[in-house]
């Protein structure tokens, strides 16, 4: 019997969803803090040093970074991230930031204000003035100055007093900026080359008063410099730059324009693909993945979350984490509905069955999130942290909200045909015949993978020999992110040429002979130093290139010590990442399984890494977040193979023979390779567009996805089931059956597991 009623709840729910989405959105989207990334900023990673060999404690870090933030206010940036590090680093991101060098230049520079008389004798300094008592002004000629309020009238009294009975001539108040010895490189360049006074008064009355005017050949940039030096105080420390980055605001704007362009073409051919083969679970998804990326964006805003260039990839891989879990429920639809189940019945076991893969699957990715958000730099946890967020949510909508929905039309009962559901009645089994799932045919029916598995070890032991020969002759084409040294990034208003930009930074002097040209119209130059510049060597570079081609470069540098440490930080991510995803298998499956799982990710690094050799593409950062999603990705896959192999002996029983082994293993193979091939061909969609269409920044980071989704797939199937196969033939020799089942419940499952 038809329920009209519930169509109209569907619908209901429908409306009002998107009625609240279509209403908020827009607020929701202005909300969204940029990075440096695609707004145009800069950062920085400094290491705090004692000045007087004391030992950097807390309370010292603390202390700096209020310097920090008092200087960075006096530039209006809007929520500027200032983060403490280990026990003695401090990183500061400053998103926004029109004028990047005198940001740059006015964060680590220490200055002391200081009177002194003609004679160089100390009357005043810094600690005379009231906190926050400078400020840029001007005088009666509408000259720059700086006006100064001090703490004791009666102290400057004195002082005016001693000047003034000096003899003419010498009664000179003289006002010196001293630049702190050590405590920065540029302050040290700008001490060798500008003169410490800044201005020189007669007094011939004493003056009780506590404001104090000072002028001098000023510019009015120059006057809000001081000013917001001396507002800040001196630097209780020494900081050293260990790593920085600037990108300039053109630079940002493309690189948003071009990556949510990307996204938008990935998405859209998602939702074409899922409406066209899985036809009403599709349209369900498509209403779902809209609410998941609406939520996926409140979330991000709710905890003040700030969104990058890998924010935004990640975002859209994690629409193709809850595309999976919605292909998994569709194909296990399709299976019951073929053996003969009415609709309901379809639903609820296809619903039923598919959870426990989900569940495995999403929780075996959460982890390599979470191990990419413990051991990564600052971006990469932001990208950590938008691929946890869309994990947790995936699940919320993709298993709560559109088993809710499409449940609703199921038991309308609008929706009994099996054409609603991407299955054609002549692949429908009468359930009288008694066909199980197990039984189905497949359009993989002709592969025999499991006879074949001595051919795929073969093929993958010679990729991995290849791979060695490869690295050991071509190296890893590490990036500064690894090495040190320091990028720089030229952007053209027209296409440009090697040998154009090697003369211009010969001119300029900054050589360098590892330049390439990238970007579409060939219009943007990346030029590799192997050493990393000083500062003021860098705002030189930026000020050159922004005169001459009128768009500020990026600039990044690393320091050997902080590239070292990135490389030892992703060997541990992916040794800490393979622990834990053996432990959670062994604890889950069993400890067979997760040794072939664990063998199938290996393989899929080590070919990623050596493809990434062989072609010369750079090895980054951006290149270990890849690798740590493929490895959840990877997982993902191995877990829904097992997740069935599982299942199909349960339903056998005991297994006698090898041969009897291998047909399970083949059929189960077999039943999953749609969702495989399905589900990576949606994310591969996504990473396509984001190649062709996405900013150059993520680009390598792009290729490395695509080759690992592909290697993924392969290995799970040729690799990682196989090593089970041939381990429980071995436990077959010895004990002469496989082992017995053990009455162990499953999350969503009454069948007990192998």
């Amino acid at each position: 019997m038809k329920q009209k009623s519930r169509i109209f709840t569907f619908v209901l729910v429908v409306v009002v969803l998107l009625a609240g989405i279509g209403t908020t959105v827009q607020g929701i989207l202005k909300d969204v803090k940029l990075g440096l990334d695609l707004q145009g900023g800069f950062e920085v990673l400094y290491e705090v040093e004692p000045l007087n060999g004391e030992k950097i404690t807390q309370s010292i870090l603390t202390d700096t970074t209020t310097a920090l933030s008092n200087r960075i206010d006096q530039f209006g940036v809007s929520e500027p991230s200032i983060q403490v590090e280990g026990d003695n680093r401090i990183r500061v991101q400053l998103a926004g930031v029109d004028d990047q060098s005198s940001a740059r230049e006015l964060l680590s520079s220490t200055a002391n204000l200081t009177f002194r008389d003609i004679h160089d004798n100390l009357l005043l300094d810094g600690t005379d003035l009231k906190e926050g008592g400078a400020a840029a002004s001007f005088d009666q000629q509408n000259r720059p100055i700086v006006t100064l309020t001090l703490k004791d009238a009666s102290k400057f009294a004195e002082v005016t007093k001693k000047i003034s009975e000096m003899p003419v001539g010498e009664n000179l108040l003289v006002v010196w900026m001293d630049f702190e010895e050590g405590v920065d490189s540029y302050a040290k360049e700008v001490q060798k080359e500008d003169p410490k006074f800044v201005s020189a008064a007669s007094v011939d009355q004493v003056l009780n008063t506590t404001d104090v005017m000072i002028s001098g050949n000023f510019t009015v940039q120059e006057t809000k410099d001081l000013a917001s030096v001396l507002n800040a105080g001196a630097l209780p420390v020494k900081l050293t730059e260990k790593y920085s980055t600037s990108v300039g605001a053109q630079f940002g704007e493309e690189a948003l324009k071009s990556t949510v362009f990307a996204s938008v073409v990935g998405v859209v051919l998602i939702f074409i693909f899922m409406l066209l083969y899985y036809r009403l679970p599709g349209f369900v998804s498509i209403i779902t993945l809209v609410v998941f990326t609406y939520l996926v964006l409140v979330v991000f805003n709710a905890i003040n979350a700030v969104l990058t260039l890998p924010g935004i990839a990640a975002l859209v891989l994690g629409i193709g984490m809850a595309v999976d879990a919605n292909i998994l429920t569709a194909e296990r639809i399709k299976e019951e509905l073929r053996v003969g189940k009415t609709i309901q019945e379809a639903y609820q076991l296809g619903s039923k069955q598919s959870l426990t893969a989900i569940i495995d699957a999403q929780l075996t990715t959460l982890l390599a999130a979470a191990v990419l958000f413990f051991f990564g730099n600052s971006s990469v946890k932001g990208f950590a942290t938008t691929l946890m967020i869309t994990i947790v949510l995936s699940f919320v909508t993709a298993v709560w909200l559109s088993r809710m929905l499409i449940g609703l039309l199921i038991k309308s009962g609008y929706f009994n045909s099996p054409f609603f559901y991407g299955v054609r009645k002549k692949k429908i089994h009468d359930a009288s015949e008694g066909v199980s799932t197990l039984d189905l045919s497949t359009n993989f029916d002709r592969f025999d993978f499991v006879h074949n598995r001595k051919k795929f070890y073969s093929l993958s032991i010679i990729i991995l020999l290849v791979g060695v020969v490869i690295i050991s002759i071509f190296r890893l084409d590490l990036g500064i992110d690894f090495s040190s040294g320091t990028r720089v990034e030229i952007m053209a208003d027209e296409q440009v040429n090697q040998d154009e930009i090697k003369d211009y930074i010969d001119e300029i002097g900054f050589p360098s002979e590892d330049i390439v040209i990238s970007g579409e119209e060939q219009n943007t130059a990346v030029i590799t130093y192997k050493d990393d510049l000083s500062q003021k060597e860098i705002l030189t570079f930026k000020s050159e290139v922004l005169e001459d081609y009128g768009h500020e470069p990026n600039v990044s540098t690393v320091s050997p010590t902080v590239g070292q440490e990135l490389v030892k930080n992703a060997i541990d991510a992916l040794v800490i990442a393979a622990i834990g995803i053996i432990i959670y298998v062994a604890f889950r499956f069993e400890w067979r399984m997760g040794l072939g799982a664990i063998a199938s990710l290996v393989h899929d690094v080590f070919f990623m890494v050596a493809i990434f050799s062989v072609f010369r593409l750079e090895v980054d950062i951006t290149f270990i977040a890849a690798v740590l999603t493929i490895v959840g990705y990877s997982i993902n896959d191995t877990i829904v193979t097992f997740d069935r192999i599982r299942e199909n002996v349960d339903r056998k029983g005991v297994i006698k023979t090898k041969e009897e082994l291998a047909d399970i293993v083949n059929k189960s193979l077999r039943q999953t390779m749609s969702r495989s091939v399905n589900t990576v061909l949606t994310v591969i969609i996504v990473v396509v567009a984001l190649l062709i269409f996405g900013a150059p920044a993520i680009q390598n980071f792009s290729i490395a996805l695509l080759i690992g989704l592909v290697t993924g797939m392969y290995s799970s199937i040729c690799i990682a089931a196989q090593i089970w196969y041939t381990l429980k033939c071995r436990q077959m020799d010895k004990k002469g059956t496989v082992v017995e089942k053990k009455e162990k419940k499953q999350w969503g499952s009454d069948e007990p597991v192998v």
